[in-house]
């Protein structure tokens, strides 16, 4: 960005664009840029001061991907390489719940697995009531966080997923209690997949959900 310099016209506003910038989109954007204020009288140091800041990010954003390719690597080397091949779940999503829960032989079965996540409910007992009340929050945040974003992401990307997410809301749960929800089914299905090390088949877990009736 420039504070101090004329508009650019259309046709070089859409070639120096990233992405893809119709001619509208561009000239109304050119229109909007002519009819601002003049450059202020420190134009000249505020454009220097964001031209650091933008060579910090993009500094930045090289780090990023460089880290994104060491986790990409290390992934690869495990059994989590198997969870990529579930919609909406890339390299960091299915890392950070694989980080938390490998080796998978640890727990006996998918709820115990769950349950160290702390989205369990808490169960509270006494000689004469027993209740469940909120999630139990037991085990790391960042193992609860992964499974919470792989079910985000499923609801976006899985057709089943969605359905199933549609028919929490619609029964009243708000999305945080719908989201929690499919946590427990996407963790059944990880635990599962982390076992046989199967990609993810829609249509198979499509059936074996309408066979089970959940």
């Amino acid at each position: 960005m420039a504070f101090a310099g004329r508009a650019p016209s259309t046709r070089s506003l859409i070639a120096r664009s990233p992405g893809r910038l119709t001619k509208a989109t561009a000239e109304h954007w050119v229109s909007r840029w002519r009819d601002c204020l003049p450059p202020p009288p420190d134009a000249a140091p505020r454009a220097e001061r964001l031209g650091r800041d933008i060579a910090r990010y993009r500094s930045l954003l090289v780090d990023v991907a460089a880290v994104e390719d060491e986790i990409e690597v290390l992934l690869a080397r495990t059994d989590g390489q198997i969870l990529t091949t579930l919609p909406g779940v890339a390299t960091n999503r299915a890392a950070a719940f694989a980080a938390h829960s490998l080796p998978i032989a640890r727990f006996p079965d998918a709820e115990h697995l769950y349950s160290a996540t702390g989205l369990a409910p808490a169960m509270y007992e006494s000689a004469t009531i027993r209740r469940r009340g909120r999630i139990s929050r037991q085990g790391l945040a960042e193992h609860r966080d992964a499974l919470m974003g792989i079910a985000w992401g499923l609801s976006l990307y899985s057709p089943t997923f969605a359905e199933r997410d549609a028919e929490l809301r619609a029964r009243g749960m708000a999305p945080i209690q719908a989201r929690v929800a499919l946590a427990r089914n996407a963790c059944r299905l990880i635990y599962r997949m982390l076992v046989t090390q199967q990609p993810f088949d829609e249509e198979a877990y499509r059936r074996g959900r309408l066979s089970r009736g959940r």
